[in-house]
C-alpha cells in the first residue's frame, strides 16, 4: 500500500517539476522578447528624437536665429522644403516657430516624409550660452511614427565647444501599426564637427545620457549610452554609437552601426547573435 502511494507521487513530483521548468522557459523567452521589443522602440524613439534636432536647427538657420556661426555658403539638408515656417515676433525674444508639414504629408529634399505641425518657443539664438528651445508636436508624423511630448533643449556651450542640454518628457510614440510606448530621458548633445562653418551639411553630433522605455502593458526598460551615439546632419538616421537597455535578467545591446549612413540598427540580447530593425 506504501508503495503504491509512492509512485504517483512520484510520477506527481516530476510532472509539476516539467511543467516548473516549462514554465520557466517560457516566461524567460517573454522576458527576452519583451526586452528585444522595447530596445528596437528605444531605438526608433531616440532616432525621431534626433530628426527633431534636424528641424530645430534648420529652422533656426533658415530664419536667421541660430546665432553667428562662420564663414562660408549657406547649405542645409532641405528638411524644411515642403513645410510653411512661421515666427512671432519679428523683432525681440522670445520667439514662436510654428513649422506646418500639412495634413496630407510631404516629403522634404533628403527624401523623410512628414506631416502635422512642430511648435517651438525660443528664448533667444540657440547657437548662444543659456537660450533654451521648447519643442511640442500636434498630431505630427514621421515616415509614419506619430511623434508627442515636449522636448526642451538648453544650451550649455562652453570654451567654444557647442552644447545643450536635451529634456524630454511625456514622450510617446505610436507606430503604423497602432502600437504606442512611451520615453522620457535627460541626455547631452555636444556638437563635434561644422560649428565653424555657415553650412548645416558639415554639422555632426555626439550624444550621451539615460532614457526610460514603457510599452503599452507597462513594462520599462531604462537604456544608457555607453559609446556616444553619432548624428551627421547629411545622414537622416543616428549612424554610430551603442545603446545599453538593461532588463530584470538581460542585458540588450543596440548598434547603431559604423558610420555609414543608412537606417539599420542590430539588437544582441546577453551576447546573442544580433537581429537587424529599422529605425524608421
Amino acid at each position: 500500500m506504501k508503495l503504491k502511494f509512492l509512485l504517483p507521487c512520484a510520477a506527481f513530483a516530476i510532472i509539476t517539476l516539467a511543467s516548473c521548468k516549462k514554465d520557466s522557459s517560457t516566461n524567460e523567452t517573454d522576458e527576452i522578447e519583451t526586452t528585444f521589443a522595447l530596445s528596437a522602440n528605444e531605438g526608433i524613439s531616440e532616432n525621431l528624437t534626433q530628426d527633431a534636432n534636424d528641424v530645430l536647427n534648420e529652422a533656426a538657420f533658415d530664419k536667421n536665429l541660430q546665432g553667428s556661426r562662420g564663414a562660408g555658403v549657406n547649405e542645409t539638408t532641405g528638411t524644411l522644403s515642403c513645410a510653411n515656417i512661421t515666427v512671432t515676433p519679428l523683432n525681440g525674444f522670445p520667439k514662436t516657430i510654428v513649422i506646418d508639414f500639412g495634413t496630407g504629408g510631404c516629403t522634404s529634399n533628403n527624401g523623410v516624409t512628414r506631416k502635422g505641425i512642430v511648435n517651438i518657443t525660443l528664448t533667444d539664438s540657440i547657437r548662444r550660452p543659456g537660450s533654451v528651445a521648447t519643442m511640442t508636436f500636434n498630431n505630427y508624423y514621421v515616415g509614419g511614427y506619430k511623434k508627442e511630448g515636449t522636448i526642451t533643449w538648453t544650451n550649455t556651450s562652453s570654451a567654444g565647444v557647442k552644447s545643450w542640454s536635451r529634456v524630454c518628457v511625456n514622450g510617446k510614440i505610436t507606430a503604423p501599426n497602432g502600437d504606442f510606448w512611451l520615453h522620457e530621458g535627460t541626455q547631452n548633445v555636444v556638437q563635434t564637427a561644422g560649428s565653424s562653418t555657415n553650412s548645416l551639411l558639415d554639422d555632426v553630433y555626439s550624444i550621451t545620457g539615460t532614457r526610460t522605455i514603457t510599452n503599452s502593458t507597462g513594462k520599462v526598460r531604462v537604456g544608457t549610452v555607453i559609446a556616444a551615439l553619432q548624428k551627421k546632419t547629411i545622414c537622416e538616421n543616428i549612424d554610430q554609437g551603442i545603446y545599453q537597455i538593461q532588463g530584470p535578467n538581460h542585458l540588450a545591446t543596440i548598434n547603431y552601426g559604423d558610420g555609414t549612413c543608412d537606417r539599420i540598427a542590430t539588437i544582441s540580447i546577453d551576447g546573442r547573435p544580433p537581429r537587424t530593425f529599422l529605425l524608421r
